[in-house]
Parts: structure tokens; sequence; C-alpha cells
């Protein structure tokens, strides 16, 4: 049983940064066409966090399995998450802090993480909404977080900010 803890973003925020930012020029030297995209809520201020890193890395559809294969000799590859021909999770837990790296292919179904950031970082509100779910959850089992969890972003799914958003992940 694994259970989840949330802390303040400023005791992760310098870390996560530095690592985001490292991360991302190994990312951009074998998939040099990617758009690397720190994720999550270490990537939106005065948020609870876990304490990790979140990145997504997007690529069109034809880059996708070179992507794969680029990202396999730099990270193990999440075996916990689903796999298709359009998302793929990687992970290092020996960083600090430890890194997620959902590689998704643009404007597939699963290129919403960056989509999910924005709508967070505009609406305070929704990013409060979170951080209650969050509160709920702290000291507790992260299967049930995770229920939880998606369930929030299911929501935030059929929200008009995050429709508004353009698919191409412009800011």
């Amino acid at each position: 049983m694994e259970i989840v803890n949330f802390f303040e973003h400023s005791i992760f925020h310098e870390k996560a940064w530095k690592l985001f930012l490292e991360q991302q020029a190994m990312i951009e030297v074998v998939i040099p066409k990617a758009d690397v995209q720190h994720v999550g809520s270490t990537a939106v201020p005065n948020s609870l966090t876990k304490g990790d890193l979140d990145i997504q890395v997007r690529v069109k559809q034809e880059e996708f399995l070179l992507a794969v294969h680029a990202l396999s000799k730099l990270y193990s590859l999440n075996d916990g998450s689903i796999s298709t021909d359009s998302f793929r999770a990687f992970t290092d837990n020996l960083t600090d802090p430890p890194l997620g790296v959902q590689l998704t292919v643009i404007n597939s179904e699963f290129d919403f993480f960056w989509k999910f950031r924005d709508v967070l970082l505009k609406n305070d509100n929704y990013r409060v909404k979170y951080d209650e779910l969050k509160k709920d959850f702290d000291g507790k089992e992260m299967d049930d977080y995770r229920k939880g969890k998606n369930t929030f972003f299911e929501w935030l799914l059929e929200t008009p900010e995050l429709k508004a958003l353009s698919s191409n992940g412009e800011r």
C-alpha cells in the first residue's frame, strides 16, 4: 500500500525548475522537434505537490515511435501506466525530485497535460479546488487519491476554460 503526502509548492519549486531545464535540454538533443513542457503541480505556483516533477513531451504521430525509442534510453518505462500508439509514460525515481515523463502525440486524446496546467495557472479557483482534493487524500492510499484526481480532471476537461484552449499548445 502506497501512501500519498502533499507539500507546499515552494519547497520543491527551485529544484523542480532546475531539473526541468536539465531534462528539457537532454530531451531536445534526442528528439529535436519535440515540444517539451513542465506540467504537473510543480508548474503551478502555490499548489500542493507530491514533490515530483512532471514533463510532457509532445511530438507528431510520425515521430512517436522514434521518440519512444529515444526516451527509453533516458528513462525507465512506467509499467504501471497505459501504453498506446499515442501515449507512453516514463519515470526516473533517482532524480531529485523524482521524475515522470509523459510522451504524447500532439492533438491525441492524451495531449491534455499542458491544458490542465494552463487552466490551473489561469483559474485560481480551480487550483484551490484541486488542492482541497489533495488535502482530503493527504496521508491516505495513493490508489484512492488517483481515483479522486481522475474524477477531478474529467470534470476539468468539461470546463469552458479548458475547452477554449487551442489544440497546438500555444499559450
